[in-house]
């Protein structure tokens, strides 16, 4: 029974997610997406037509009417035509960055798909330089293969958005039916189209405005699923397409590292130092005040002017002693934990432990990664398990830790109110970063209402 009550729930809940799709932010602005990306696509033809009714005014003015060629507007001809070619070709790269830098602004907005900009093209010389500089732009002429691919991908986009409209469309049909269609007995009105994605049909009853309407909701909750089909594929082409080339983007990954090695080591060394000075230090320094008042107290020769007043500085100094160690304990832990020694398993098993949300461990690590790769993964569990103490309100935390294909993969799930988002200071930027470090990866899944789930995955050699 209990099962049954378990599947129904789940059925409800999916269906009301089904329903609740097409109507959720992420979809309309990945409709949104589509309906722009429709109008950038049709927009190429514009620059082949454009050249093709060049050449027909061209060939036009180059003949008279018996058919016969007029010398002078032969060679102006001959000579325009290549100078549109050899125009066209000058301009596509700089108008392909300019539409390429436009879908990243759209895609970045829409979507939250941020894709770095390529290296900006670097010319010398005078004019024959910035135009041999053009030509040979990488970057450019792949934003211009990815306008020339935006066509036929706007055709997907375009069955997204037809289905969107053209549903909305035929779900009233019942509803303004009787107001427009009552007409007297003796009078026979046409029948009204309704579009579907597998063509048309005509209803003449109200009867029949029934399967326009159950037509309707399909297309209605097909569109957003064909739409976020569309913006993947979309997405990958970008990625690919309008982002900086491999060699480039690496050469960067490296000048990213390198800044951020520099900058994390001086900002360790100022944490060393502040943590020092402000903590162990002190302690060090009331360790030996008390020190040098107990020795007053005991005096150098003879029995102590007051005992009791010698041994509670003794034991204050003693505290402080104590409290220093601590200090400095956890000093080195922050730098490197020591719980690491025995491996990473055993560590995240002590993370979880002292968690303040119940943690799910399920760790399969039968290859020890590299330390500085320990290193990372441990505190990028600890972070992620901080972040859902503090934000999620969630009730369980799954933490899961595979290996596969020399890939580190370290999962944290939580059932909480999802949300994450890395532009809200919670530490995952820094993550990110350190994950980059050595050529990882971190994806972030956290819808609004939730799971959140994000998986850093890692080499196993640094």
């Amino acid at each position: 029974m209990a099962g049954r009550l378990g599947r129904t729930g789940v059925s409800t809940a999916a269906l009301g997610a089904a329903v609740r799709a097409p109507f959720t932010p992420r979809a309309l602005r990945e409709l949104l997406f589509c309906l722009i990306g429709v109008g950038f696509g049709l927009g190429v033809l514009v620059a082949p037509c454009g050249l093709g009714a060049l050449t027909a005014a061209g060939l036009g003015a180059a003949a008279v009417p018996d058919g016969q060629p007029r010398p002078a507007a032969t060679l102006g001809f001959l000579v325009g035509f290549p100078t549109v070619l050899v125009m066209l070709l000058v301009l596509a790269t700089p108008v392909g960055r300019a539409l390429g830098a436009l879908h990243r602004t759209l895609a970045a907005r829409l979507l939250g798909e941020a894709i770095p900009p390529p290296t900006p093209v670097r010319s010398r010389g005078g004019p024959l330089g910035r135009i041999g500089a053009v030509l040979r732009d990488g970057a450019g002429w792949r934003a211009v293969a990815y306008s020339l691919v935006k066509l036929p991908l706007a055709v997907p986009q375009g069955y997204a958005v037809f289905c969107w409209v053209a549903g909305l469309v035929n779900v009233s049909y019942p509803f303004w039916w009787r107001l427009f269609r009552n007409h007297a007995p003796d009078v026979r009105l046409d029948p009204v189209p309704v579009l579907t994605p597998f063509g048309p049909f005509r209803v003449a009853t109200f009867a029949g405005t029934f399967a326009a309407f159950a037509a309707g909701i399909a297309m209605v909750l097909a569109a957003p699923w064909i739409a976020r089909g569309a913006t993947t594929l979309d997405r990958a082409l970008m990625r690919g397409l309008l982002g900086p080339g491999r060699l480039a983007q690496r050469v960067r990954d490296l000048e990213e590292t390198r800044a951020r090695a520099v900058d994390d080591t001086a900002a360790l060394l100022r944490r060393l130092e502040r943590d020092l000075h402000d903590g162990a230090q002190v302690r060090l320094a009331a360790l030996a005040m008390n020190l040098g008042r107990a020795k007053e107290e005991l005096g150098e020769y003879g029995d102590p002017a007051d005992l009791a007043r010698a041994r509670e500085l003794v034991d204050s100094a003693h505290r402080s002693a104590k409290d220093a160690l601590v200090e400095l304990r956890d000093l080195a832990r922050g730098i490197h934990p020591a719980v690491l020694d025995n491996g990473l398993a055993d560590a995240l098993a002590t993370l979880a432990a002292g968690s303040a949300i119940p943690v799910r461990l399920t760790a399969d690590i039968p290859v020890r990664p590299s330390p500085a790769i320990e290193t990372i993964a441990y505190f990028c569990a600890a972070e992620l398990l901080a972040n859902a103490a503090k934000h999620s309100y969630a009730n369980t935390v799954t933490l899961e830790v595979t290996q596969h294909d020399g890939v580190l993969r370290l999962c944290v799930a939580d059932d909480g109110v999802g949300g994450a988002d890395p532009s809200q200071g919670s530490g995952l930027p820094g993550l990110a970063g350190r994950v980059r470090s050595v050529d990882g990866r971190l994806d972030i899944a956290s819808p609004p209402g939730g799971p959140t789930r994000i998986t850093v995955e890692l080499p196993l050699q640094a």
